[in-house]
């Protein structure tokens, strides 16, 4: 029997959070499928309401703070809540400590030095400057200066580091934080999806379509948010042109935690009829009904430098369930990736011209039987089952 691993997992969201649900559980379950019946993981999460917590896992137990926004009671706050992790870590017996993404990964860092623990850091890819990319902070704002010191202390100290891609090791660690990528302690694992789950079903397609009232139509499908990493004004212009092209035909799906009068407001700004939008806001588990039914799908994040680095969840959900991608330039390594196998299309500016040269792509692309290539390129790229080895690598 392997030696005992009582493992302290950080994340930096609320546990109801889809970026828990889908982008973290999966893979600390892999965990616990890898360490030994006496070890036991313990998962911090940051929790912005009182929702309950429903979750049962004998190897798996959920510690729960309060998400408290940057600034100084932030700070007060959370050297509070270190404090305590570092009774914590003494009186568990703790072994390993693995954090997820580089705010999480500031704790990490911090207990890690501290208390001489090894650091794993997950889902390595840049954030500081990803937020000044998207104007939420400023190059001399000390949020900025503060991850971005603790990004490059983090990524010397880790043990590990588990990357969205390749490129975020060989060309921005070792560009931004001098990182030596020819220590062999680093993986990539991008984003991956549950292709038992994500996979299409074409009797529940045709119902629901029925069911809706678009058995006959071109449906376009966007599951996310408008504002931060991801576009908005182009989003509806884009759609604009959409409708001028595909007219009556089209409708598009949207999965968004936005009111009905901010989509309403936009469709009056830009001139859209509102009845072409299907606005729903579901539980994550609910996104793939939605997806089986739609003939293409959309990734509208800005084409910031960053976001080379990263590796959205959308794209595997997508290409599992077949569907052919409009996504902006140089995001991960899903443009590349949708270019090379012409699968989608990628939008190398943004204005009216691109717009329609992308929707006339799709419109060929919804022609062709792609599905079963499109699948394939999930199960190459996204399946999660293929990260397991990394896990089983570094607790084994």
């Amino acid at each position: 029997m392997s030696k005992t691993k009582n493992i302290l997992i950080l994340t930096y969201w609320d546990f109801n959070d889809a970026l828990v649900q889908t982008y973290t559980l999966p893979y600390v379950q892999m965990i616990a499928d890898t360490i030994s019946s006496d070890s036991q993981i313990y998962l911090l999460t940051l929790n912005k309401k009182n929702s309950p917590i429903v979750f049962q896992h004998p190897k798996i137990k959920i510690i729960s703070f309060r998400y408290i926004p940057f600034g100084l009671f932030a700070l007060l706050y959370y050297s509070w809540m270190l404090l305590y992790l570092l009774i914590f870590i003494v009186t568990k017996n703790i072994t390993h400590l693995h954090a997820w993404c580089t705010p999480a990964g500031v704790f990490g860092y911090i207990l890690s030095v501290l208390t001489k623990k090894p650091l794993t850091i997950d889902s390595y890819e840049p954030h500081a400057e990803a937020m000044i990319e998207v104007g939420e902070w400023k190059t001399n704002s000390f949020a900025f200066q503060f991850l971005f010191f603790f990004e490059k202390k983090m990524t010397r100290h880790a043990l590990y580091l588990i990357a969205t891609t390749e490129k975020m090791i060989k060309e921005y660690a070792v560009s931004r934080y001098g990182f030596d990528a020819s220590k062999n302690n680093w993986f990539v694992k991008s984003a991956g999806v549950n292709i038992e789950v994500f996979k299409p079903d074409e009797t529940q397609r045709k119902s629901l379509r029925q069911q809706l009232g678009i058995d006959d139509k071109i449906v376009g499908i966007y599951a996310g948010k408008f504002g931060g990493i991801y576009l908005e004004r182009e989003f509806f212009e884009w759609l604009r042109v959409a409708h001028q092209y595909w007219k009556e035909k089209f409708v598009l799906i949207l999965l968004s935690s936005h009111t009905k009068e901010y989509i309403h407001e936009n469709c009056r700004k830009y001139n859209i009829p509102q009845d072409i939008i299907l606005h729903y806001y579901v539980p994550h588990k609910e996104v793939v009904k939605y997806l089986n039914i739609a003939d293409f799908a959309i990734t509208p994040v800005k084409p910031v430098y960053t976001k080379k680095f990263c590796s959205p969840i959308k794209d595997g959900e997508y290409w599992a369930m077949g569907l052919p991608v409009i996504i902006t330039n140089n995001i991960s390594d899903d443009s590349e990736i949708i270019e090379k196998n012409n699968i989608g299309y990628v939008l190398k500016h943004l204005n009216e011209n691109e717009y329609l040269h992308s929707v006339k792509i799709i419109d060929e692309c919804i022609q062709k039987p792609l599905r079963h290539k499109i699948i394939q390129v999930a199960q190459q790229y996204r399946d999660i089952r293929q990260f397991q080895q990394i896990y089983h690598a570094i607790y084994s």
